[in-house]
């Protein structure tokens, strides 16, 4: 039987989304930020971080007391081109958003800039503020630790978060580049949704405690969450295949994102503290480059776009029609999906009627 699928206008999901952030505490300014990151992961196709996260991770970790709805930001210090900011357990994508701008600004005076965070929480896909640094015709670059979820190459237990390193660079083109991803095979979110979907995940994505794949994707969440499974790093399981390069990229990430701000770690950010829900403190880093300070900015964007037009131009694999460069299928999604919203499956439709109804949102019409 076909799942049904209801698609609902991006307007009409970012107003209500925004409303249940502010009906759990959070600021109507700051809602508002938090709303926009989630629905621009819809827009782009990277449905793992959008609506599909604000029940899971933000709802019900405010509900739950373990994360909080009002955002302090602290600068704790700060030079010409660098800062390091404490988010004591706020809207992560608040802090977030402000960091990278506080990146963007100084790299506008100096040349380049760059933000550590620590004492933050999830901040949505990383690809927003990497974004943000090339619509202001910088080379944006952010990364965060996260949840441990994926094993060290030959080892089983779930250590480092999935990492994701991300980049942002303007073109030439209609669309920026950017490499949003994590440095494992594949993300807790995107476990979530074939979860849902009632998909299981293609085998050597996940591991067991014997280091053998796993495939069934809701017992994985609950194995991942008892510490009896572990994500693949990029490049697989072993070495054969070059899994030890996702490995230590996703060390490069989790050192950024807590030995430069003295920010948790590893094991310290598994959410459960003495058998409790726990906050999830997490680190992250915010780089800005101003690209005028080296080539310039139109030199730049029409390199670049050569660069990728020459590789999407160049010779395709047998079967293959297209060659794609890292932002394009984001941006082809957005084209497709501009008209038609966010698709809404079965068990998210769940979830949203449960929040529109403990929240008394009774102007909300979604029409399932």
């Amino acid at each position: 039987m076909k799942e049904q699928i209801v698609w609902i206008n991006f307007e009409k999901m970012e107003k209500f989304m925004i409303e249940v952030f502010k009906r759990i505490g959070v600021p109507e300014d700051d809602a508002k930020v938090c709303a926009d990151v989630l629905i621009t992961a819809d827009k782009r196709g990277i449905d793992s971080h959008g609506v599909n996260r604000l029940k899971p991770i933000y709802y019900d970790r405010i509900k739950a007391g373990t994360q909080n709805p009002v955002t302090n930001f602290e600068i704790v210090k700060e030079g010409p081109t660098t800062a390091v900011i404490d988010g004591h357990n706020g809207m992560g994508h608040v802090i977030a958003k402000r960091a990278m701008q506080m990146a963007i600004d100084k790299a506008k005076k100096l040349g380049l800039g760059m933000t550590a965070v620590r004492n933050s929480t999830h901040y949505g896909i990383a690809g927003y503020y990497s974004i943000m640094a090339a619509n202001e015709g910088m080379i944006g670059i952010t990364g965060t630790n996260a949840r441990p979820s994926v094993a060290p190459t030959f080892g089983v237990e779930n250590m480092l978060g999935t990492n994701p390193l991300t980049f942002g660079m303007p073109t030439d083109e209609d669309f920026p580049f950017v490499l949003d991803c994590a440095t494992s095979l594949t993300q807790r979110g995107k476990v979530e949704l074939y979860a849902r979907e009632g998909k299981d995940c293609p085998a050597g994505w996940v591991i067991d405690s014997d280091g053998n794949t796993k495939t069934d994707s809701v017992q994985i969440l609950d194995d991942l969450t008892k510490g009896k499974a572990a994500l693949s790093p990029l490049g697989g399981i072993g070495d054969e295949n070059a899994g030890y390069k996702g490995y230590g990229y996703s060390t490069v990430v989790e050192i950024m994102s807590a030995a430069l701000q003295a920010g948790s770690f590893l094991k310290m950010l598994t959410g459960i503290q003495d058998g409790k829900k726990a906050p999830i403190l997490l680190g992250h880093f915010f780089m800005a480059i101003d690209i005028n300070a080296f080539a310039g900015l139109d030199s730049f964007k029409k390199t670049t776009g050569e660069i990728l037009r020459a590789l999407r131009n160049s010779r395709k694999m047998k079967g293959q029609d297209r060659i794609y460069t890292a932002g394009e299928k984001e941006y082809l999604t957005w084209l497709e999906r501009k008209d038609k919203g966010v698709p809404i499956n079965e068990e998210l439709q769940k979830e949203v009627i449960q929040m529109k109804n403990e929240l008394k949102l009774t102007q909300f019409d979604f029409g399932f």
